[in-house]
């Protein structure tokens, strides 16, 4: 057990040490599933798995509290894998490694995994207490939600009982969500034809490094650089007067992560090496006029490379970087109904260079159906200008706010209570599994919570201490409170 297991609320803080101990990545929780579904038998509670691989606890109620309606906590089991470039760490192998860090908790230079794992070990924990009280009880532990929402998009009918669902997937103590953006994935597709590097041509790679991140949804607002938009940028503003020839590019490793990384490897004539560098120290100058104030650690230089035997040929090398320079990205437009909250974004996230194609992953997010879809009319517009192929996929709705949620008055009135303010109603630019859970369960009441956690999906993740103690303390008073089932 690490330091992070003597935090109060202990329980809370205990199973969140064993869940970083053991590899969760996206698609590779089943270690995970497995463990917590030992620790439920062991408990005595009854435990099911649908056909995706979500799991399902159930616990009695508070003796004397059978009459009060049925509530859902419900977490994901994933994680994001994100690790800086210096970090020796296999995310399938390896475990976390939280440490205190002053008023937070944050891991060895990797994602900590607080998204959702602090949801997560607070479920957990009451399943584990005979000491918080409770109506009917049910967990729902879903799969894979950072990579594609597949337990969301498996859930059934019929599966759960409750009449509530709170979520624990949100970000910042003192908000509570009551509605989420819908999204879809996007790939641009282009096709290359390679030739042989040019005769006393050198190779240099390109590396865009030491930018922040973090999560697409939450932090697109922020105006935090976008490593494969700024490396593409360069590209297009100096490939010509170089003669610059690429032979690849690759940057981020999540589409719904603000890339922090990127990298190409160019040829060029010998004499033009030290024009290239000076003019990429000079782009650096740039970029920390225009960002410093939010990305403070741009990092842009450039290092030798083995010369490649192929780079693009001329008209696709150009109908790329057209391409990459052209696409947009970050907040495309701001809700009029909402003050303050992003309505449309677009993050160009992975890009990845094989022999014969480039391709673009890119994830648009937007609280409105017409939001998203006038998003990809922009990505269809690009890429047939480029010669690309634009496939989109994965679309997942939405979470409509309800301005009646019995929950969310409940949630309202307790947080005043407690503390003598009332917390902020939100509505969250992220996807939230919420508002595909409304698909077989229509009627059920939903709010999602959490501590907060700063820079999720990326190595900088942390969760503030302090936060996760008032978040438990609201989990024990909503589940005390719960009104009688009519």
């Amino acid at each position: 057990m690490s330091e992070i297991s003597q935090l109060s609320p202990q329980p809370v803080w205990q199973f969140f040490d064993q869940i970083c101990s053991i590899p969760h990545p996206s698609k590779h929780e089943e270690a995970l599933a497995q463990h917590i579904i030992q620790f439920a038998q062991g408990e005595g509670l009854e435990v099911r798995r649908d056909a995706v691989g979500n799991v399902f606890i159930k616990k009695p109620a508070t003796p004397g509290m059978e009459d009060r309606k049925g509530v859902v906590l419900q977490a994901h089991i994933d994680m994001v894998p994100q690790k800086n470039e210096d970090t020796d760490h296999d995310f399938l192998t390896d475990a976390i490694q939280p440490y205190i860090d002053g008023e937070w908790v944050t891991a060895k230079g990797t994602t900590l995994g607080a998204d959702n794992g602090m949801g997560m070990a607070a479920c957990l924990a009451v399943l584990a207490s005979k000491d918080v009280e409770h109506g009917p009880l049910e967990v729902l532990l879903t799969i894979d939600e950072e990579a594609g929402m597949t337990g969301a998009f498996g859930l059934e009918e019929g599966w759960l009982e409750g009449d509530i669902l709170l979520n624990t997937d949100s970000e910042q103590e003192g908000e509570v969500y009551m509605g989420c953006a819908g999204g879809v994935d996007s790939s641009l597709v282009l096709d290359i034809q390679r030739e042989a590097t040019p005769a006393d041509f050198q190779a240099v790679k390109l590396v865009v490094k030491g930018l922040k991140g973090g999560h697409s949804g939450c932090d697109i607002h922020t105006g935090r650089g976008n490593a494969n938009k700024i490396l593409g940028r360069f590209l297009f503003g100096h490939a010509e007067e170089l003669g610059l020839r690429l032979t690849s590019l690759t940057g981020g490793s999540l589409r719904n992560a603000i890339p922090r990384e990127a990298s190409a490897v160019v040829t060029l004539p010998a004499a033009n090496v030290d024009k290239l560098n000076e003019l990429f120290a000079y782009y650096q100058e740039l970029l920390v006029a225009e960002l410093g104030r939010v990305e403070t650690d741009i990092n842009l230089f450039t290092e030798a490379a083995e010369l490649p035997a192929d780079v693009l040929v001329t008209a696709d090398q150009q109908r790329f970087i057209n391409m990459l320079n052209a696409t947009p990205n970050g907040v495309i437009r701001m809700s009029d109904d909402i003050e303050g909250v992003v309505e449309t974004s677009l993050n160009v996230g992975v890009i990845t260079t094989e022999a014969d194609k480039i391709t673009v992953l890119c994830l648009i997010r937007s609280l409105i159906d017409s939001g998203r879809s006038n998003v990809e009319g922009m990505l269809k517009a690009v890429a047939s200008l480029a010669g690309a192929n634009c496939e989109f996929s994965g679309t997942y709705p939405g979470w409509k706010p309800d301005a009646d949620s019995e929950v969310m008055h409940l949630f309202r009135e307790t947080y005043e209570s407690i503390y003598g303010r009332v917390p902020n109603i939100m509505v969250i630019h992220a996807g939230l599994e919420c508002g595909l859970f409304k698909k077989p369960y229509p009627n059920m009441d939903m709010i999602s919570f959490g501590p907060t956690i700063k820079f999720p999906h990326s190595p900088d993740e942390k969760v503030q201490i302090e936060t996760v103690a008032l978040f438990w303390e609201q989990m024990v008073a909503i589940l005390k409170n719960i009104p009688v089932k009519a």
